[in-house]
């Protein structure tokens, strides 16, 4: 990874356990969740004894099935100097509520060598403290990531040492009832080294709130779309280029019921009218402020979701190589690079 120019994103590297990566994950976004996180409505609802129960058994079920990412939790915990019960929760999140400000936008463009464009959408609090992060874990593949403090990495974009791309969006899926964190899940999936490994995953673990990813890696030319969570999980080829942002658009009966907010409605407007007029420049699309309602590149302070764009990123997904760029939110070239 090269840095390119100033940004507002800072640099981390972590290596070693799983335990270890954690710790110096926290440790790098400790002061940020004490300055910031722990002063919003959303951690103080999603935190509430009231969940308890419900983050006890998705605890549990994390750390039969994934005790890595247990222990990076533990780890995490442990750096941020906060108890493992509110941090579990925190990262238990878009599983206990609907309408937790995890936003996002993927453009999707298909070929011999797809692309894949994803804007990062969170806590506007966070703009100057997210992280991007290279994670040289001592068993599996290395991988890069956005991350946001105090959080896992698997839940915003990230590629690993296989070549495997991942882009997530939230879903806002009503009335789930989880037995795993999607964001364990989705930390789960960068531990895979194919494609193939990474659907089947999907397919198996998904009692768990909504997510949307866009999957590709080097050497296979599919770009694939699955939307998954409250046990359903929906695979999808793309063939042609697209974009998706906040709500389900090919689930089915598992997104009944689903919210779907203005914002999300706008920017998969937008962006579908974009592309049907002919660009295919994925940047410019993650950049736009036009269109009749509420624009795709988000940095107004009373957004109705509570989110705002803090980073974008365009993989270029070759035969061999992923080659990437990420951008802040106002930067007109790369902050960092692949190369």
């Amino acid at each position: 990874m090269s840095d390119t120019t100033a940004s507002e994103l800072s640099r981390v590297a972590a290596r070693g356990t799983p335990h270890q990566i954690g710790r110096t994950l926290g440790e790098a976004g400790r002061d940020a969740v004490h300055d910031i996180l722990l002063k919003v409505d959303y951690w103080r609802a999603v935190t509430d004894p009231t969940h308890a129960d419900k983050v006890q058994v998705m605890a549990e079920n994390l750390r039969t099935l994934f005790p890595a990412i247990w222990e990076e939790l533990q780890g995490l915990a442990e750096g941020l100097h906060l108890p493992l019960e509110q941090v579990v929760a925190w990262n238990c999140r878009g599983d206990l509520m609907s309408n937790v400000p995890d936003g996002c936008t993927t453009v999707q463009i298909p070929g011999d060598a797809p692309i894949i464009g994803h804007n990062e959408d969170g806590l506007p609090g966070f703009r100057g403290h997210a992280m991007l992060a290279e994670i040289t874990p001592d068993d599996g593949p290395a991988f890069m990531s956005f991350c946001y403090p105090g959080s896992v990495p698997g839940h915003t974009f990230a590629t690993n040492a296989t070549g495997l791309v991942q882009a997530v969006n939230n879903l806002r899926l009503r009335d789930v009832a989880a037995d795993l964190p999607r964001m364990g899940v989705g930390r789960a999936l960068l531990t895979c080294e194919t494609l193939d490994d990474a659907l089947r995953l999907l397919a198996r673990h998904n009692t768990c709130g909504g997510f949307h990813m866009t999957l590709a890696q080097a050497g296979d030319p599919r770009l694939m779309s699955v939307e998954f969570g409250g046990g359903d999980c929906s695979t999808k080829e793309i063939l042609t280029p697209s974009v998706h942002a906040n709500h389900a658009l090919h689930m089915g009966n598992g997104a009944k019921g689903q919210a779907i907010t203005a914002s999300s409605r706008d920017r998969q407007a937008r962006g579908t009218e974009m592309l049907a007029e002919g660009v295919r420049n994925p940047l410019r699309i993650l950049r736009d402020t036009g269109g009749a309602g509420l624009p795709v590149h988000r940095c107004h302070a009373e957004d109705p979701d509570h989110e705002n764009t803090l980073a974008s990123a365009v993989f270029r997904v070759g035969s061999s190589t992923v080659d990437w760029s990420v951008y802040d939110q106002t930067s007109e070239h790369p902050v960092f690079a692949s190369t």
